[in-house]
């Protein structure tokens, strides 16, 4: 994790973040029915190249494509192929750039025409969990503080918490220390400081919290079937509390 030192550093970890969020914006709006997932991911490709940028996922650690596109029981880390998008599906987009020396990390999940009151609610619990996981940043608390109140509002709506994935720091590296959970008691682990960068990414499930990996060692889905979803804000903890470095 980066802890920003200077004003160079801040700008550079706050233009890498917009660039992610423009980029997730971009391949957001392109969801729709008759897509292809591989769609997606040219539509990520022109828009990084756009801008200058570099994709941080393609070829990290292997992974051969621009961005994570996960759908209904893939919680994370689907490779974009030739899937076709179709209503009433829940499409999770993750989106990382390098631009300048310095990642941005961000993600959303899209709802197709879904109108299966369970599955809204369980995206809209999402949203809201990073919404306050996102408050209860502020320089002197503790980073478990998050992941305290993200739990929370999970368990508060019946939604199952991945455990094995989880936040992280960011900075020059696409995932640095530390790890940020979506679970856990409050007031525990490093105190937060004002220069710190991490990602903040709640991912729940419909059903039962439990995960399996595909044979192609990156999809991550859910052993039930249920349907699962995946928010991420990167943020910097500021002298005033918190500021999201991925607007949008």
């Amino acid at each position: 994790m980066i802890t920003i030192k200077n004003e160079r550093e801040l700008q550079g970890m706050r233009t890498s973040g917009r660039l992610a969020a423009e980029v997730l914006r971009e391949v957001c709006d392109a969801v729709a029915p008759g897509v292809t997932t591989a769609d997606l991911d040219e539509v990520a490709a022109r828009a990084i190249s756009a801008r200058g940028a570099e994709s941080a996922f393609l070829n990290y650690r292997g992974y051969p494509r621009n961005i994570c596109v996960s759908v209904n029981d893939e919680v994370i880390h689907g490779i974009p192929g030739n899937r076709i998008i179709a209503l009433g599906d829940v499409v999770s987009v993750d989106v990382g750039v390098r631009y300048g020396g310095f990642c941005g990390d961000n993600a959303e999940t899209v709802l197709v025409g879904v109108t299966d009151p369970a599955v809204i609610r369980l995206v809209e619990t999402t949203r809201r969990a990073l919404e306050h996981g996102i408050a209860a940043v502020a320089p002197g608390r503790r980073l478990s503080d998050v992941s305290h109140a993200i739990e929370k509002v999970a368990r508060a709506a019946g939604c199952g918490v991945v455990e094995e994935f989880v936040g992280h720091g960011i900075g020059t590296g696409l995932h640095e220390e530390p790890q940020v959970p979506n679970f856990g008691r409050a007031g525990q682990g490093p105190v937060m400081q004002a220069g710190m960068v991490f990602c903040i990414e709640p991912m729940f499930t419909g059903g039962s919290r439990k995960i399996r990996v595909l044979a192609d060692g990156w999809t991550v889905m859910t052993v039930d079937g249920s349907p699962a979803a995946h928010c991420e804000h990167m943020v910097a903890v500021v002298p005033g509390g918190v500021e999201i470095l991925t607007p949008r």
